[in-house]
C-alpha cells in the first residue's frame, strides 16, 4: 500500500502538512467535511501544493515530521522544486 505525504495551502496562505492513504479523499475531507483537521476547517478552501509517495506509514510519518520542521521559506522551496 502507498502512503502520501502532502502539503496544502490554506485560504489564509498558511501551510498544513499531513499523511494519507487516499489523497483525493483526504482533500475532500479537508475542504468539506467534519473529518478534515481542525486547523484546515477554519481555513477553507485548501489547495494541494505538494505531495510525494512513501512505501509505508512509518516512512510517511517520518517525512511529515521532517517537513513540519522546515521553515516557511524551505517549504516554499520544496513546493517549487521541479518534479
Amino acid at each position: 500500500m502507498c502512503w502520501h505525504v502532502y502539503i496544502v495551502k490554506c485560504s489564509d496562505g498558511t501551510f498544513y502538512t499531513g499523511v494519507a492513504k487516499d489523497l483525493a479523499r483526504r482533500l475532500v475531507e479537508h475542504n468539506s467535511s467534519k473529518l478534515g483537521s481542525k486547523y484546515t476547517r477554519a481555513r477553507r478552501p485548501v489547495e494541494l501544493v505538494f505531495s510525494e509517495e512513501s512505501a509505508s506509514r512509518s516512512e510517511a510519518c517520518k517525512r511529515e515530521v521532517a517537513i513540519k520542521n522546515l521553515t516557511r521559506i524551505q517549504k516554499i522551496g520544496l513546493i517549487n522544486q521541479p518534479e
